[in-house]
């Protein structure tokens, strides 16, 4: 039977479509009822970014507001971002309910954190961003797996540079906690208790300010549980569009 719902999980800074790779293969198996899509955001993976795109939050929630109702066709869809992901999610969501365009259910938030602006660590982090774009090496082939099969560095270097930049900008970060709150659909946030790149704290804190958000943590998981803990994930994800009932955005 053709999939009845859509799922779009979409990557981090840096990454691919690929490091989705295990928990598309174990939700294929499962849940063909909902079909799921992993797409590369523009300027990273494969595909290229349009020259007059900016790349900033704005322009990629845009993008992914716009290539979701595309991709369901009439469907109702949810939304999975991981890491950075989770800020574009944020945007498109807005960008949809802004304009009043019906089918997305709900929002799936995954590493996703922050919103606490804090000066010497985004600092240190714009640093090791710009110093990763600056030594990585040409060929893919030089990379050993998982690294190799993540995509970090098929990514455009103005793609990769602006979004960095303008994630981690105060505006930003201060902007995120007024996005969460003004959700228009139940959100999920999941974190790996051992994330040491967007710890579990981080991300209860923007959590909060959803009105109507549920919570899980996922045990002996770092920063990427759709590759250490893809089933886990899969159950998570799976359960609580069971448990919520996503067939209909909320009124």
């Amino acid at each position: 039977m053709p999939a009845t719902q859509l799922l779009i999980a979409v990557h981090g800074w840096l990454l691919s479509r690929q490091v989705w790779s295990p928990f598309a293969t174990c939700w294929r198996e499962s849940h063909p009822d909902i079909e799921l899509w992993c797409p590369d955001l523009p300027g990273f993976g494969d595909a290229e970014r349009p020259s007059g795109m900016l790349p900033n939050l704005s322009a990629y929630g845009r993008w992914l507001a716009q290539g979701a109702v595309q991709q369901a066709q009439g469907r109702p869809f949810i939304l999975l971002g991981h890491s950075l992901g989770g800020s574009v999610v944020l945007h498109a969501e807005a960008h949809l309910r802004q304009r009043k365009q019906p089918g997305l259910t709900g929002v799936v938030l995954l590493a996703a954190g922050g919103g606490i602006y804090q000066p010497r660590p985004f600092r240190r982090l714009r640093s090791f961003g710009r110093l990763i774009l600056e030594l990585r090496p040409d060929a893919l082939g030089q990379l050993p797996a998982p690294i190799g099969t993540l995509g970090p560095f098929k990514a455009e270097r103005r793609a990769a540079r602006g979004l960095l930049v303008n994630s981690t900008s105060r505006g930003a970060v201060r902007e995120l906690p007024g996005l969460v709150s003004d959700l228009g659909v139940d959100s999920l946030w999941i974190s790996g208790d051992n994330d040491q790149v967007m710890e579990p704290g981080y991300v209860r804190h923007l959590a909060a300010y959803s009105p109507g958000h549920d919570y899980r943590q996922i045990a002996g998981c770092g920063h990427l549980p759709m590759r250490e803990r893809p089933d886990v994930l899969r159950d998570i994800v799976h359960g609580w569009v069971q448990d919520q009932s996503l067939a209909s955005p909320r009124s």
